[in-house]
Protein backbone atom coordinates (compact mmCIF):
# COMPACT_ATOMS: atom_id res chain seq x y z
CA UNK A 1 0.00 0.00 0.00
CA UNK A 2 0.87 3.61 -0.18
CA UNK A 3 3.65 5.05 1.91
CA UNK A 4 1.81 8.35 1.85
CA UNK A 5 1.31 10.26 5.06
CA UNK A 6 -2.21 9.94 6.42
CA UNK A 7 -2.21 13.31 8.15
CA UNK A 8 -5.20 14.35 6.03
CA UNK A 9 -7.13 11.40 7.49
CA UNK A 10 -6.34 9.01 5.02
CA UNK A 11 -6.52 9.45 1.44
CA UNK A 12 -9.06 9.99 -1.27
CA UNK A 13 -10.29 6.45 -0.66
CA UNK A 14 -11.49 7.38 2.81
CA UNK A 15 -13.45 10.33 1.38
CA UNK A 16 -15.12 7.92 -1.00
CA UNK A 17 -16.01 5.60 1.86
CA UNK A 18 -17.43 8.47 3.89
CA UNK A 19 -19.60 9.47 0.97
CA UNK A 20 -20.81 5.92 0.41
CA UNK A 21 -21.63 5.56 4.12
CA UNK A 22 -23.50 8.85 4.17
CA UNK A 23 -25.63 8.01 1.13
CA UNK A 24 -26.07 4.33 1.83
CA UNK A 25 -24.32 3.06 -1.30
CA UNK A 26 -23.43 -0.61 -1.37
CA UNK A 27 -20.00 -1.11 -2.91
CA UNK A 28 -19.48 -4.78 -3.78
CA UNK A 29 -21.27 -7.72 -2.21
CA UNK A 30 -23.03 -7.37 1.13
CA UNK A 31 -21.48 -9.57 3.82
CA UNK A 32 -23.88 -10.73 6.53
CA UNK A 33 -22.64 -11.64 10.00
CA UNK A 34 -24.68 -13.61 12.56
CA UNK A 35 -24.75 -10.86 15.16
CA UNK A 36 -24.25 -7.15 15.74
CA UNK A 37 -20.58 -6.15 15.91
CA UNK A 38 -19.63 -2.98 17.80
CA UNK A 39 -16.49 -1.47 16.31
CA UNK A 40 -14.13 1.22 17.58
CA UNK A 41 -11.51 3.00 15.49
CA UNK A 42 -8.45 4.07 17.47
CA UNK A 43 -6.24 6.64 15.79
CA UNK A 44 -6.63 8.52 12.52
CA UNK A 45 -3.18 7.78 11.10
CA UNK A 46 -2.62 4.85 8.78
CA UNK A 47 -4.75 2.72 6.48
CA UNK A 48 -8.05 3.74 8.07
CA UNK A 49 -9.75 3.44 4.69
CA UNK A 50 -9.30 -0.33 4.89
CA UNK A 51 -11.65 -0.28 7.89
CA UNK A 52 -14.08 2.44 6.84
CA UNK A 53 -14.55 1.65 3.16
CA UNK A 54 -16.13 -1.80 3.64
CA UNK A 55 -18.65 -0.63 6.27
CA UNK A 56 -21.49 -0.04 3.77
CA UNK A 57 -21.14 -3.72 2.86
CA UNK A 58 -21.30 -4.84 6.51
CA UNK A 59 -24.81 -4.11 7.84
CA UNK A 60 -24.16 -5.83 11.18
CA UNK A 61 -21.03 -3.76 11.90
CA UNK A 62 -21.57 -0.41 13.61
CA UNK A 63 -18.80 2.11 14.18
CA UNK A 64 -19.85 3.09 17.68
CA UNK A 65 -16.75 4.99 18.86
CA UNK A 66 -13.65 6.73 17.53
CA UNK A 67 -10.61 7.85 19.49
CA UNK A 68 -7.76 10.22 18.69
CA UNK A 69 -5.85 12.73 20.86
CA UNK A 70 -6.85 15.53 18.46
CA UNK A 71 -10.49 16.14 19.27
CA UNK A 72 -10.92 18.83 16.64
CA UNK A 73 -9.65 16.50 13.95
CA UNK A 74 -12.07 13.83 15.11
CA UNK A 75 -14.94 16.27 14.72
CA UNK A 76 -13.84 17.22 11.22
CA UNK A 77 -13.27 13.64 10.14
CA UNK A 78 -16.66 12.33 11.24
CA UNK A 79 -18.85 15.36 10.61
CA UNK A 80 -22.01 14.09 8.96
CA UNK A 81 -21.26 10.43 9.65
CA UNK A 82 -24.47 8.50 10.29
CA UNK A 83 -25.02 7.05 12.76
CA UNK A 84 -22.54 9.32 14.50
CA UNK A 85 -19.84 7.48 16.46
CA UNK A 86 -19.05 8.78 19.91
CA UNK A 87 -15.76 10.73 20.03
CA UNK A 88 -13.01 10.22 22.61
CA UNK A 89 -9.58 11.76 23.04
CA UNK A 90 -8.44 9.26 25.72
CA UNK A 91 -8.21 5.55 24.94
CA UNK A 92 -8.72 4.29 28.50
CA UNK A 93 -11.85 6.40 28.90
CA UNK A 94 -13.28 4.95 25.69
CA UNK A 95 -12.47 1.39 26.73
CA UNK A 96 -14.00 1.92 30.16
CA UNK A 97 -17.16 3.53 28.76
CA UNK A 98 -17.99 1.57 25.63
CA UNK A 99 -19.21 -1.99 25.17
CA UNK A 100 -17.18 -3.16 22.18
CA UNK A 101 -16.46 -6.30 20.17
CA UNK A 102 -13.69 -5.25 17.77
CA UNK A 103 -11.03 -2.56 17.85
CA UNK A 104 -9.25 -1.23 14.77
CA UNK A 105 -5.98 0.18 16.08
CA UNK A 106 -4.25 2.77 13.92
CA UNK A 107 -2.44 5.99 14.93
CA UNK A 108 1.34 6.59 14.97
CA UNK A 109 3.60 3.56 14.98
CA UNK A 110 5.10 4.43 18.36
CA UNK A 111 2.84 3.22 21.15
CA UNK A 112 0.73 1.01 18.88
CA UNK A 113 1.74 -2.14 20.74
CA UNK A 114 0.51 -0.58 23.97
CA UNK A 115 -2.82 0.36 22.39
CA UNK A 116 -3.22 -3.18 21.04
CA UNK A 117 -2.46 -4.66 24.45
CA UNK A 118 -4.98 -2.34 26.12
CA UNK A 119 -7.68 -3.63 23.75
CA UNK A 120 -6.69 -7.27 24.21
CA UNK A 121 -6.87 -6.75 27.97
CA UNK A 122 -10.52 -5.75 27.44
CA UNK A 123 -11.03 -9.01 25.53
CA UNK A 124 -11.55 -7.31 22.16
CA UNK A 125 -10.65 -8.80 18.84
CA UNK A 126 -8.11 -6.50 17.18
CA UNK A 127 -7.18 -5.58 13.64
CA UNK A 128 -4.24 -3.18 13.66
CA UNK A 129 -2.18 -0.98 11.42
CA UNK A 130 1.28 -2.28 10.66
CA UNK A 131 3.72 -2.79 12.22
CA UNK A 132 1.97 -4.13 15.29
CA UNK A 133 5.19 -3.76 17.30
CA UNK A 134 8.52 -1.96 17.01
CA UNK A 135 10.43 -4.41 19.23
CA UNK A 136 10.69 -8.14 19.73
CA UNK A 137 9.65 -7.73 23.36
CA UNK A 138 6.41 -5.95 22.44
CA UNK A 139 5.67 -8.54 19.76
CA UNK A 140 6.15 -11.34 22.29
CA UNK A 141 3.82 -9.61 24.74
CA UNK A 142 1.12 -9.27 22.10
CA UNK A 143 1.50 -12.91 21.10
CA UNK A 144 1.15 -14.01 24.74
CA UNK A 145 -1.92 -11.81 25.29
CA UNK A 146 -3.67 -13.17 22.20
CA UNK A 147 -2.96 -16.75 23.25
CA UNK A 148 -4.04 -16.20 26.86
CA UNK A 149 -7.34 -14.54 25.99
CA UNK A 150 -7.98 -16.69 22.88
CA UNK A 151 -8.65 -13.61 20.81
CA UNK A 152 -8.26 -12.91 17.10
CA UNK A 153 -5.66 -10.54 15.72
CA UNK A 154 -5.07 -9.30 12.20
CA UNK A 155 -2.97 -6.60 10.58
CA UNK A 156 -3.65 -4.10 7.81
CA UNK A 157 -1.76 -5.80 4.98
CA UNK A 158 -4.27 -5.18 2.19
CA UNK A 159 -1.88 -5.69 -0.72
CA UNK A 160 -2.12 -9.48 -0.44
CA UNK A 161 -5.86 -9.09 -1.22
CA UNK A 162 -5.22 -7.12 -4.44
CA UNK A 163 -5.91 -8.88 -7.75
CA UNK A 164 -2.37 -8.69 -9.23
CA UNK A 165 -0.76 -10.34 -6.22
CA UNK A 166 -3.49 -12.97 -5.96
CA UNK A 167 -2.72 -13.70 -9.62
CA UNK A 168 1.00 -14.13 -8.89
CA UNK A 169 0.20 -16.52 -6.06
CA UNK A 170 -2.08 -18.54 -8.35
CA UNK A 171 0.63 -18.73 -11.02
CA UNK A 172 3.06 -20.20 -8.47
CA UNK A 173 0.51 -22.55 -6.90
CA UNK A 174 -0.44 -23.98 -10.31
CA UNK A 175 3.21 -24.70 -11.07
CA UNK A 176 3.48 -22.45 -14.12
CA UNK A 177 6.94 -21.09 -13.23
CA UNK A 178 8.18 -24.01 -11.14
CA UNK A 179 10.02 -23.61 -7.86
CA UNK A 180 10.73 -19.95 -7.08
CA UNK A 181 14.42 -19.35 -6.41
CA UNK A 182 14.70 -15.58 -6.83
CA UNK A 183 12.39 -12.73 -5.81
CA UNK A 184 12.92 -9.06 -6.58
CA UNK A 185 10.64 -6.37 -5.17
CA UNK A 186 10.39 -2.60 -5.02
CA UNK A 187 8.47 0.09 -3.21
CA UNK A 188 9.12 3.64 -4.42
CA UNK A 189 7.18 6.68 -3.22
CA UNK A 190 7.08 10.43 -3.29
CA UNK A 191 8.46 11.92 -0.10
CA UNK A 192 5.74 14.57 0.14
CA UNK A 193 4.94 16.20 3.45
CA UNK A 194 5.33 13.98 6.48
CA UNK A 195 3.76 14.41 9.93
CA UNK A 196 6.05 15.01 12.89
CA UNK A 197 5.67 11.46 14.23
CA UNK A 198 7.17 10.04 11.03
CA UNK A 199 10.26 12.29 11.35
CA UNK A 200 11.28 10.78 14.70
CA UNK A 201 12.51 7.22 15.05
CA UNK A 202 10.85 6.73 18.44
CA UNK A 203 7.38 7.24 16.97
CA UNK A 204 8.07 5.98 13.42
CA UNK A 205 10.28 2.93 13.88
CA UNK A 206 11.86 3.01 10.44
CA UNK A 207 10.97 2.77 6.77
CA UNK A 208 11.50 -1.01 6.73
CA UNK A 209 8.80 -1.66 9.38
CA UNK A 210 6.51 1.02 7.92
CA UNK A 211 6.36 0.03 4.25
CA UNK A 212 8.76 -2.89 3.92
CA UNK A 213 6.40 -5.14 5.85
CA UNK A 214 3.92 -4.98 2.95
CA UNK A 215 6.38 -6.32 0.41
CA UNK A 216 7.95 -8.81 2.81
CA UNK A 217 4.47 -10.26 3.29
CA UNK A 218 3.83 -10.30 -0.47
CA UNK A 219 7.13 -12.00 -1.31
CA UNK A 220 6.35 -14.75 1.16
CA UNK A 221 2.65 -14.96 0.22
CA UNK A 222 3.09 -15.16 -3.55
CA UNK A 223 6.18 -17.38 -3.68
CA UNK A 224 5.31 -19.91 -1.00
CA UNK A 225 8.88 -19.66 0.26
CA UNK A 226 10.06 -19.03 3.80
CA UNK A 227 12.77 -16.56 4.87
CA UNK A 228 15.77 -17.74 6.90
CA UNK A 229 18.17 -14.80 7.29
CA UNK A 230 18.52 -11.18 6.23
CA UNK A 231 20.99 -8.36 5.79
CA UNK A 232 19.82 -4.75 5.30
CA UNK A 233 21.16 -1.25 4.76
CA UNK A 234 19.30 2.02 5.16
CA UNK A 235 20.01 5.76 5.01
CA UNK A 236 18.47 9.21 4.80
CA UNK A 237 20.37 11.17 2.14
CA UNK A 238 19.28 14.71 1.32
CA UNK A 239 15.67 15.64 2.14
CA UNK A 240 16.44 17.11 5.59
CA UNK A 241 12.71 17.69 6.12
CA UNK A 242 12.36 13.91 6.65
CA UNK A 243 14.33 14.07 9.89
CA UNK A 244 15.16 10.54 11.06
CA UNK A 245 13.02 8.88 8.40
CA UNK A 246 15.14 6.87 5.91
CA UNK A 247 14.56 7.53 2.22
CA UNK A 248 16.55 4.59 0.82
CA UNK A 249 16.79 0.98 2.02
CA UNK A 250 17.91 -2.40 0.70
CA UNK A 251 17.34 -5.86 2.15
CA UNK A 252 18.69 -9.22 1.03
CA UNK A 253 16.99 -12.39 2.29
CA UNK A 254 18.06 -16.05 2.17
CA UNK A 255 15.16 -18.35 1.27
CA UNK A 256 14.51 -21.77 2.72
CA UNK A 257 15.41 -23.51 -0.56
CA UNK A 258 18.74 -21.67 -0.96
CA UNK A 259 17.24 -18.98 -3.17
CA UNK A 260 17.47 -15.21 -2.75
CA UNK A 261 14.93 -12.41 -2.24
CA UNK A 262 15.68 -8.70 -2.58
CA UNK A 263 13.72 -5.65 -1.49
CA UNK A 264 14.65 -2.11 -2.46
CA UNK A 265 12.70 0.89 -1.21
CA UNK A 266 12.93 4.64 -1.59
CA UNK A 267 11.14 7.92 -1.06
CA UNK A 268 12.75 9.40 -4.18
CA UNK A 269 9.88 9.30 -6.67
CA UNK A 270 9.69 12.78 -8.25
CA UNK A 271 6.61 14.92 -7.79
CA UNK A 272 6.22 14.87 -11.58
CA UNK A 273 5.48 11.12 -11.47
CA UNK A 274 1.90 10.29 -12.49
CA UNK A 275 1.25 8.25 -9.34
CA UNK A 276 2.35 8.45 -5.71
CA UNK A 277 3.87 4.98 -5.64
CA UNK A 278 5.47 2.34 -7.83
CA UNK A 279 5.29 -1.16 -6.31
CA UNK A 280 6.87 -4.05 -8.23
CA UNK A 281 7.27 -7.76 -7.64
CA UNK A 282 9.15 -10.31 -9.78
CA UNK A 283 9.18 -14.05 -9.15
CA UNK A 284 11.77 -16.11 -11.02
CA UNK A 285 11.29 -19.88 -10.98
CA UNK A 286 12.97 -22.88 -12.53
CA UNK A 287 10.40 -22.91 -15.36
CA UNK A 288 9.51 -19.26 -15.91
CA UNK A 289 9.14 -15.73 -14.62
CA UNK A 290 6.04 -13.89 -13.37
CA UNK A 291 6.09 -10.18 -12.67
CA UNK A 292 3.89 -7.27 -11.66
CA UNK A 293 4.47 -3.61 -12.39
CA UNK A 294 1.76 -0.94 -12.38
CA UNK A 295 2.75 0.15 -15.89
CA UNK A 296 2.49 -3.32 -17.44
CA UNK A 297 0.22 -5.30 -15.13
CA UNK A 298 0.87 -8.98 -14.45
CA UNK A 299 3.14 -10.57 -17.05
CA UNK A 300 4.23 -14.18 -17.44
CA UNK A 301 6.70 -16.10 -19.58
CA UNK A 302 7.52 -19.78 -19.44
CA UNK A 303 9.31 -22.37 -21.52
CA UNK A 304 6.00 -23.13 -23.19
CA UNK A 305 4.90 -19.56 -23.97
CA UNK A 306 6.65 -16.26 -24.51
CA UNK A 307 5.97 -13.04 -22.55
CA UNK A 308 2.30 -12.13 -22.28
CA UNK A 309 0.00 -10.08 -20.07
CA UNK A 310 -2.21 -12.05 -17.70
CA UNK A 311 -5.71 -10.58 -17.97
CA UNK A 312 -7.68 -13.20 -16.03
CA UNK A 313 -7.13 -11.84 -12.53
CA UNK A 314 -8.75 -13.10 -9.33
CA UNK A 315 -11.35 -10.93 -7.65
CA UNK A 316 -9.87 -8.52 -5.10
CA UNK A 317 -10.67 -9.02 -1.44
CA UNK A 318 -10.72 -6.99 1.79
CA UNK A 319 -8.40 -7.52 4.74
CA UNK A 320 -11.07 -6.27 7.15
CA UNK A 321 -13.79 -8.53 5.75
CA UNK A 322 -11.37 -11.45 5.79
CA UNK A 323 -10.81 -10.77 9.49
CA UNK A 324 -14.50 -10.46 10.35
CA UNK A 325 -15.45 -13.60 8.44
CA UNK A 326 -12.80 -15.57 10.28
CA UNK A 327 -14.01 -14.29 13.66
CA UNK A 328 -17.78 -14.49 13.18
CA UNK A 329 -18.32 -17.00 10.36
CA UNK A 330 -15.54 -19.43 11.18
CA UNK A 331 -13.89 -19.10 7.76
CA UNK A 332 -10.15 -19.74 7.51
CA UNK A 333 -8.41 -16.36 7.38
CA UNK A 334 -6.49 -15.61 4.19
CA UNK A 335 -4.22 -13.58 6.46
CA UNK A 336 -3.80 -15.91 9.41
CA UNK A 337 -2.56 -14.99 12.85
CA UNK A 338 0.51 -17.12 12.13
CA UNK A 339 1.17 -14.97 9.05
CA UNK A 340 0.79 -11.82 11.15
CA UNK A 341 3.39 -12.90 13.67
CA UNK A 342 5.78 -14.42 11.13
CA UNK A 343 5.89 -11.36 8.84
CA UNK A 344 6.32 -9.21 11.95
CA UNK A 345 9.30 -11.32 13.03
CA UNK A 346 10.90 -11.13 9.58
CA UNK A 347 10.39 -7.36 9.38
CA UNK A 348 11.88 -6.74 12.82
CA UNK A 349 14.85 -8.90 11.82
CA UNK A 350 15.33 -6.86 8.63
CA UNK A 351 15.28 -3.62 10.61
CA UNK A 352 17.64 -5.06 13.24
CA UNK A 353 20.04 -6.09 10.47
CA UNK A 354 20.09 -2.52 9.13
CA UNK A 355 20.63 -0.97 12.56
CA UNK A 356 23.39 -3.40 13.57
CA UNK A 357 24.94 -3.88 10.10
CA UNK A 358 24.99 -7.67 10.40
CA UNK A 359 23.25 -10.77 9.07
CA UNK A 360 20.30 -11.71 11.29
CA UNK A 361 18.81 -15.20 11.39
CA UNK A 362 15.03 -15.30 11.22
Amino acid sequence: MSGRSSSQFSRRSWLASAASAAFGQQLGKTVRLPRKVRLALIGLEGHTGEILEPLPRLPEVELVAVCDPDGARLERAFAGWQPAPRRYTELERMLETESLDVAAVCGPNGGRAGRILACLKRKLHVIAEKPIALSRADLAEIRAAVATEKLRLSMLLPMRFASPFLALRRIVETGQIGEVIQIASQKSYKAGERPEWMRRRATFGGTIPWIGIHMIDLMRFTSGREFREVFSLKARIGFPQLGEMENVTGSLFALDNGGIAMLRMDYLRPETAPTHGDDRLRLAGLEGIAEYQPATGVTLMTGKRGPHVVTDLPEAGSVFIDFLESVYLGKPAALSIDDVFRVSEITLAAEEAAVERRIVKI
